[in-house]
């Protein structure tokens, strides 16, 4: 995400020129189901705080940092946008952290909107946009599945900050969502989300076509505030019950037991990885 693709002076720039959050004017959206079914596994919900970084931290870090502040922490399975290599992320480093209480949340950083204010490797083609979408779906389920995360798990695109005025660009981005969101679930895999609250978040959250969209959205609102309530930006009806989360706080340098990592602070309430 952002803050591990940008410096913390572009992404507040960015942020702020993608314009003012709306209060409302979404409809319910359609969310995975975080019951057990006849064919899905139930989800794993995990309610706290979560911590993201670039890097997957070692698993002596890990252990470190399992004081119980933190309960879960995001990594990057993959996508060509991945901004760091990922020597420590391997399957047998999820059992671990897993074994030792950690919950995960996998995220995918795929295409990237067609007015991006950066660059990045893969860029959303309107004409490719809904094949884009279902390959880097199938990806991110084949990513996720060789580190061991099991059918169940939600699995979270990372889609950075970008003009949703720009009708064309919006259009785009939000095909090759619909698109990432069907092979995704397809394979029993629950599709997540996130994005900047005035931005790319907003485009899914007030998006009037509510068909094929993630059942879970993450927004990156950094008002130090821990919660995904009080100052949750969109319709009041959209992703209760254990479908939310917001990133907060970005690049806080922080040590626990001789480790020193700088991480993004999260307050979650919403399903991560299936492990073990």
């Amino acid at each position: 995400m952002s803050s591990h693709r940008q410096s913390k002076k572009r992404r507040y720039a960015t942020w702020a020129a993608a314009g003012a959050v709306v209060l409302a004017g979404a409809t319910v959206a359609a969310q995975n189901s975080l019951a057990t079914t006849t064919s899905w596994p139930a989800a794993k919900v995990y309610t706290g705080r979560a911590f993201d970084t670039c890097a997957a931290p070692s698993l002596s870090a890990m252990k470190a940092w399992n004081t119980g502040f933190y309960g879960a922490a995001a990594v990057y399975v993959g996508g060509k946008n991945r901004g760091c290599s990922q020597p420590n992320l391997t399957a047998s480093w999820v059992k671990s952290v897993s074994s030792v209480g950690w919950k995960l949340i996998p995220l995918y950083v795929g295409a990237q909107p067609p007015c991006q204010s950066g660059s990045s490797p893969e860029v959303i083609s309107a004409s490719t946009a809904a094949s884009q979408g279902s390959a880097d779906g199938a990806d991110a389920v084949a990513k996720a599945s060789a580190l061991g995360m099991k059918p169940g798990s939600a699995l979270y695109l990372d889609m950075e900050a970008y003009d949703i005025t720009n009708t064309a660009c919006n259009s785009a981005v939000l095909t090759y969502v619909r698109a990432w969101h069907k092979a995704v679930d397809a394979k029993q895999y629950r599709t997540a989300f996130y994005g900047f609250s005035s931005s790319s978040a907003k485009a899914v959250a007030t998006a009037t076509d509510r068909t094929n969209l993630p059942g879970n959205l993450w927004y990156a609102k950094w008002d130090k505030v821990n919660t995904t309530t009080t100052d949750w930006p969109y319709a009041s009806t959209l992703y209760t019950g254990h479908h939310r989360a917001h990133q907060y706080m970005v690049n806080s340098k922080e040590s626990r037991g001789g480790y020193t990592i700088t991480v993004d602070r999260n307050a979650w309430d919403a399903p991560v990885a299936i492990t073990g």
